[in-house]
């Protein structure tokens, strides 16, 4: 009983577990996100799987659907060029909307009008994603919340918020960035949890609702945090 009271305290409610993007052109999703993310494509399962060096948890899953929901990126990455300028992305298909200027990077959307930033090359820090920048409309609470079931130390930088040093998380920072008008974003992008129990019992506990519960074609569930970002869990 006691080791299972000290578990709780010590170990993250569950571990990032990767991406899922829906979209309705699977195959030409896969091919541009392995570039970007210098990955390896498993053409059968439809994931970008690490490249050389690149964290264990960095998976992107791309899910086929009918009609892909409206883009307003919710959710994104930030990643690093190989260089200064994102000539390899857009030769892959993505388009560039809009330059740095006052901010020293660019934003690009992919073949089928995902967003995500790019920021050129400035030291000798590998190329690829370094943060997943997630919209809110309380940014400090949401983070709090995240590092509770994710772990890692949460920092507020103004409105936003950042969390650093979670276990699994493959990237630097999971960016909670705060926003007016949160009801008109949407977006493709989720991510998903590999949950510490067999249930969604403390998930539920700490603010989470179930929105659909694993069946004979996904053994995942669907739940979404307390500002309704949706993710994928799946339980032991």
């Amino acid at each position: 009983m006691v080791s299972e009271i000290l578990r709780r305290f010590t170990h993250p409610v569950a571990r990032f577990d990767g991406l899922n993007l829906e979209t309705t052109r699977s195959r030409q999703a896969l091919e541009f996100w392995q570039v970007a993310l210098n990955g390896r494509a498993d053409r059968e399962r439809m994931q970008v799987l690490p490249g050389p060096g690149r964290p264990v948890t960095e998976i992107l899953r791309i899910r086929a659907v009918d009609v892909a929901p409206p883009s307003s990126s919710r959710v994104h990455v930030d990643l690093r060029l190989s260089g200064p300028k994102p000539d390899y992305l857009v030769s892959s298909g993505a388009q560039i909307v809009r330059e740095p200027s006052g901010e020293p990077w660019y934003v690009l959307v992919d073949p089928q009008g995902n967003e995500f930033c790019a920021y050129p090359a400035v030291d000798d820090r590998p190329a690829g994603i370094f943060e997943l920048v997630v919209k809110c409309s309380d940014a400090h609470s949401l983070a709090r919340w995240w590092g509770r079931v994710l772990g890692g130390q949460v920092t507020d930088e103004g409105n936003a918020s950042v969390i650093e040093g979670s276990p699994y998380f493959p990237w630097d920072y999971m960016v909670f960035d705060q926003v007016p008008g949160l009801e008109s974003f949407g977006g493709r992008m989720r991510w998903q949890v590999l949950a510490r129990d067999s249930n969604p019992f403390d998930l539920i506990k700490m603010g989470s609702k179930v929105l659909s519960k694993a069946n004979n074609n996904d053994p995942r569930w669907l739940l979404s945090d307390p500002e309704g970002n949706e993710f994928f869990v799946t339980f032991h």
